[in-house]
């Protein structure tokens, strides 16, 4: 059997680097919350698959409607022969839509494809061209969604001009930017560089992903939700990262009640299949003409058998309940972190539900970040046995990710994984 090295060779000399891998090591099999390498060493997985698993690495109500599902047929294209599990799956998000009046939803494969093809809903329903996101977020990596995405490094900078009329403001965080300075810019932007009569949408993230999990505070979204209805901008809510349950909503921006017009939907819907779409406003939804939305693999039946079955379990197995009694697990023992002074300086924990960070900092009671060490501490995570994650803007957040269905005991392992490395990093 091939060693993680071996993998790991073959893996430069035939992949080129453009795509990253965070860990040298190699999967092998999965179960809910653990991951066994090639090599038969056994992980704690905080990472999820990046938010992808909040029912768990191979739940096993997901594998036997899949199962189901391949035994029926693989593929048709649902331009050419549609079939029942997409039109079920709609109609159930549909009735979950976090906005009132009828919903239309439509499915794509990733959450890049969502992020653009919601663009284009809300071009095609307003006839505006502009889009404004916020520095720090990220919505994917094709051109539009890298336009979208707030942040230059990796994201932008080898890959020349990208769409237009794109537009950033800050995003209010915990120290340097209020509220009032995102409203305040967004003011500058129109007067500067674009008319809101001009402007097509607005793209927010409830929970900003690779930004680091700050919250959008309510405050913003309601002022938005009053910018656009004013001006009939259209509020588009991606919910990629936030969705299906981490943040103890089926939504994140559910805890705003602020209705957004547009939703991005992957990750976490399909519970590891590839599967991401958008639900709308029925009437902004069908805008665009026939033809104009779609894809050869958009939809596809395996990932549509899957998202039922999400749904099902999201709801028997209560993991909206789950994710907060899990948040406040995970927000506890960071808090205690924060406090003690014989480890590395952690910030105090932020997020919504199960959807949980930290900084690590410079210097106890201080809120500079120490930029970079984020990669640092999870590839010696990866040493003692813990798949884990870091993001934010200065690279030195650590995020949770954790499967939803994973027990207080594996949680806990994962903790104490970290606070090891947290008191060994203080003397070293």
């Amino acid at each position: 059997m091939a060693t993680n090295k071996d993998l790991l060779n073959r893996r430069t000399n035939a992949v080129p680097r453009g795509v990253a891998t965070s860990t040298p090591v190699f999967a092998d099999r999965a179960e809910n919350a653990e991951i066994w390498d090639v090599e038969g060493k056994r992980y704690v997985d905080f990472a999820g698959g990046i938010a992808v698993l909040n029912v768990g690495h191979r739940h096993p109500k997901v594998m036997d409607a899949v199962k189901k599902q391949l035994d029926r047929f693989t593929h048709t294209a649902f331009q050419v022969s549609a079939y029942e599990p997409y039109i079920e799956l709609a109609e159930k998000l549909n009735a979950r839509a976090p906005f009132s009046g009828d919903a239309k939803t439509i499915f794509f494969t990733t959450g890049g494809e969502a992020t653009e093809n919601a663009v284009k809903i809300a071009r095609a329903a307003t006839g505006r061209n502009g889009v404004i996101a916020f520095c720090g977020g990220f919505h994917g990596r094709t051109l539009l969604a890298s336009a979208l995405t707030g942040k230059v490094l990796p994201y932008k900078a080898p890959f020349g001009t990208l769409p237009g009329e794109v537009y950033h403001i800050p995003f209010p965080d915990d120290h340097d930017i209020t509220v009032e300075d995102s409203l305040k810019m967004l003011n500058f932007l129109f007067a500067a560089d674009i008319s809101p009569n001009n402007v097509a949408a607005i793209i927010i993230e409830p929970v900003q992903g690779e930004g680091g999990f700050r919250v959008a505070p309510t405050a913003l979204l309601k002022h938005l939700r009053a910018i656009c209805d004013q001006h009939g901008i259209k509020l588009i809510a991606d919910e990629v990262q936030s969705g299906f349950a981490r943040t103890g909503k089926l939504f994140g921006i559910e805890h705003s009640g602020v209705e957004p017009d547009l939703v991005c939907i992957a990750k976490s819907l399909a519970g590891g299949f590839p599967l991401s779409g958008v639900i709308g406003r029925a009437e902004l939804m069908d805008s665009v003409p026939p033809g104009g939305l779609g894809g050869t693999y958009a939809g596809a039946p395996l990932g549509c058998a899957a998202g039922l079955a999400v749904l099902d379990i999201i709801e028997e197995e209560k993991l909206l309940d789950r994710a907060n009694s899990m948040g406040e697990r995970l927000k506890a023992r960071i808090a205690g972190w924060h406090k003690r002074t014989d480890m590395l300086p952690v910030s105090m924990p932020r997020g919504l539900g199960a959807m949980v960070a930290f900084d690590i900092l410079e210097h106890h009671a201080g809120v500079e970040q120490r930029k970079g060490f984020g990669s640092k501490l999870c590839a010696r995570a990866c040493e003692k046995g813990l798949i884990l994650l870091a993001c934010g803007v200065q690279g030195a957040t650590i995020r949770i990710l954790t499967p939803l269905t994973a027990s207080d005991e594996l949680v806990d392992e994962g903790l104490d994984i970290i606070e090891q490395i947290l008191l060994e990093e203080a003397k070293a």
